[in-house]
């Protein structure tokens, strides 16, 4: 697994589309999610530490958990299938793990809410997963000509990420191509929506 932390929430300027930017924890890959308005403003008010009058539906959430007895362990990014991603979010009720199937963009809100890891499995980051090129700072999707020891994972142990499967994530190469991803990764860099 791939502990992630967000980097950023970005809007493309073609279809002004909002998309979560996470970053590999002590490495240089990223994983680019498509979410909703309403959840890009939910994780960029908690990244912001913007104050809200009353509860929003993620932090009703994240209290009623608490409130009875639980406490949010971390979030997974899970799967990606046919161009959607799934997470779970790891709760534990005293002696009880309990998995809570989420999407991906509840369950950051959520986690930027508790305060707790963001995993994303090895399989999907395998997928999805993208290094940005040194020299020019374009994406290398699928990691298509990144070498073991770039990945995070060792690709040895698993299937490579086939021409199929790269046809199924052309639209996410589409996009990421589409996008200006300049800055990533660097300190001080945008942490909200914009």
């Amino acid at each position: 697994m791939n502990e992630m932390e967000i980097d950023s929430i970005r809007v493309s300027l073609e279809n002004y589309q909002r998309v979560v930017i996470l970053k590999q924890k002590g490495g240089d890959r990223y994983l680019l999610i498509w979410i909703g308005t309403h959840e890009a403003e939910a994780i960029a008010v908690r990244l912001q530490d913007v104050q809200v009058p009353r509860p929003l539906t993620h932090d009703l959430l994240h209290n009623a958990i608490k409130d009875l007895g639980g406490t949010i362990e971390k979030i997974t990014v899970s799967g990606l299938e046919n161009d959607t991603y799934f997470a779970r979010i790891v709760v534990r009720v005293g002696e009880k793990t309990v998995d809570i199937d989420s999407r991906p963009s509840d369950a950051l809100a959520i986690a930027v809410r508790a305060k707790v890891p963001i995993y994303v499995e090895d399989d999907v980051m395998e997928k999805a997963g993208v290094l940005l090129d040194k020299e020019t700072g374009n994406a290398i999707v699928g990691n298509e000509g990144a070498s073991t020891a770039e990945a995070s994972a060792p690709r040895e142990h698993r299937a490579p990420v086939g021409k199929e499967e790269l046809k199924k994530l052309s639209a996410f190469q589409d996009f990421i191509e589409s996008m200006d991803l300049g800055g990533l990764g660097e300190d001080g860099g945008a942490r909200g929506a914009g």
